[in-house]
Parts: C-alpha cells; sequence; structure tokens
C-alpha cells in the first residue's frame, strides 16, 4: 500500500494519525479555534468550511481560508465541505459544490481536498484539478442512516480507490455491535486484499467508538479526535485519542 505524505506527515503508516476539525461559525471563532487546536498537536487540522455562516459565500470562504491557512503554519489542512445529506449544515446545488471546490483547489491554500463520492457533479474533473495543483484527494462517503451490506461498503472504498483518490474514507451509522464488526472485517479485507491507498473507515455514534481507536489493528489510517466540538457523532476528544492509539501501538510493538 502507497503512503501518502503531506507536508511530512506520513499517512497510512504507523500510528493512524489525529484529524481535529475546526468547527467555528466565524473568521474570527475560527482563529481563536485555531490557537486551542494547534495546542493538542495533531498530525491534520481539518477545516468544516459548512460550518462556516457565510459557507454559502464563495468569496467569503477564500477569504477566511487566506486569513487561517498561515496560522496552521507546517500542520497539513485539510478542505471539507460536507454536504447536507451526508451530514453537513448547509444546503447547497451540486453546481455550488463544484465550483466552490475548484475555486479553493485555484487558491493553492490547502493540502488536502476532500470530494464526496457522489456529490460532486463531476468527480473526476475535481480529482484532475486537485492532482494538477499537487493537492492531495480524500474521497469520502457518509451514511448517517445506516451501515450499507459488507459488498456494498467495500464496493464503494473500492470505488473511490479506482477514482484517483491518494485516501479513501467510508463512515457508516452502526445499529448494533454486529454492524461495527462487518465495518472492521471490510477494512481487513481492504488491508490484506485491495488497498493500493490509504483508508479511513468508521462507524459513528457511540457504538462505533472501536472504530476510531481500532485503526492500526485493521489498517485504517487516520482517525478524528474532536477540538472545541465534534464534527461527528460519537467523536471522542483528541487528547483522549492520541493518547489510546499511542499505548494501542506500544503494545503492538512489543
Amino acid at each position: 500500500m502507497n503512503v501518502v505524505t503531506v507536508n511530512g506527515v506520513s499517512i497510512g503508516k504507523g500510528i493512524p494519525k489525529v484529524i481535529i476539525p475546526l468547527m467555528g461559525t466565524t473568521l474570527e471563532e475560527l482563529k481563536l479555534e485555531i490557537a486551542t487546536v494547534k495546542q493538542e498537536q495533531p498530525d491534520i487540522i481539518e477545516w468544516r468550511v459548512d460550518a462556516l455562516n457565510e459557507a454559502n459565500n464563495i468569496h467569503a470562504v477564500l477569504h477566511a481560508l487566506s486569513e487561517i491557512k498561515p496560522l496552521l503554519e507546517e500542520v497539513p489542512l485539510l478542505f471539507t465541505f460536507r454536504s447536507f445529506k451526508e451530514g453537513g449544515e448547509k444546503k447547497t446545488t451540486l453546481e455550488f459544490y463544484d465550483k466552490l471546490l475548484q475555486k479553493v483547489i485555484e487558491s493553492n491554500n490547502i493540502d488536502l481536498i476532500d470530494i464526496e463520492l457522489f456529490t460532486g457533479g463531476n468527480v473526476q474533473t475535481l480529482v484532475q484539478k486537485a492532482k494538477q495543483h499537487h493537492i492531495s484527494v480524500l474521497l469520502s462517503n457518509h451514511d448517517f442512516k445506516a451501515t450499507p451490506s459488507t459488498d456494498e461498503m467495500l464496493s464503494r472504498l473500492l470505488a473511490m480507490q479506482n477514482a484517483g483518490a491518494d485516501i479513501t474514507k467510508l463512515a457508516v451509522m452502526p445499529n448494533n455491535m454486529g454492524d461495527v464488526l462487518r465495518l472492521l472485517t471490510v477494512a481487513e479485507m481492504m488491508k490484506t486484499l485491495h488497498a493500493t491507498q490509504p483508508f479511513i473507515t468508521i462507524a459513528m455514534g457511540s457504538l462505533g467508538v472501536l472504530s476510531r481507536i481500532a485503526g492500526e489493528f485493521v489498517g485504517s489510517a487516520a482517525s478524528f479526535g474532536s477540538g472545541k466540538q465534534a464534527s461527528a457523532p460519537g467523536q471522542i476528544t483528541a487528547a483522549e485519542l492520541k493518547y489510546i492509539l499511542k499505548k494501542i501501538h506500544m503494545y503492538l510493538q512489543a
């Protein structure tokens, strides 16, 4: 499996990387949030742009991006506009989604970009554009209602990989522990049989906590930990996540 390196952070190697989301609703909130989040020493910071009050204004988003990117210094920035149908906070059109992502890629002010497999009007165009600008692509899919069948979960991860993703991400909502174990099984299948690129698998909600800490066992390359505010149900704090992941790594190396 390939390792994706962004600003010195190697994704797909060693301890799963800790990603902390920024959920500020204004530029001022974001700046304060960054100061707090950086103290947690995240491997990657994700900006959940859809949380911004002015997220439907491309010029406002680009301005905010130009203000916050320098504050991150060397910490890689993952740009994410989560669509409403996949758990985001703003309703927009496909045309707006595509145009926003294109303009952000052209700004060269990000290191990684989240592109939803089933949302972008032309996923392939966005992937190619990001690669032309040397921006790593995280293709994603989120199901906030259920956990698809084992075959369907595997199919979605492979579709993202085949579409040119540098990293793939699948997040699902379990209704029981059997769903969580099936997701972990899919991750193990990816790790041992299919993955050419790093992947991230997450079961959301309180039942899914096991999936957030088990990455090194099954190959999931990163996990999301909350800073000032969680970006998805079941997210544990970044400090707790880092501690647990390091402990697991220590025992696996013993």
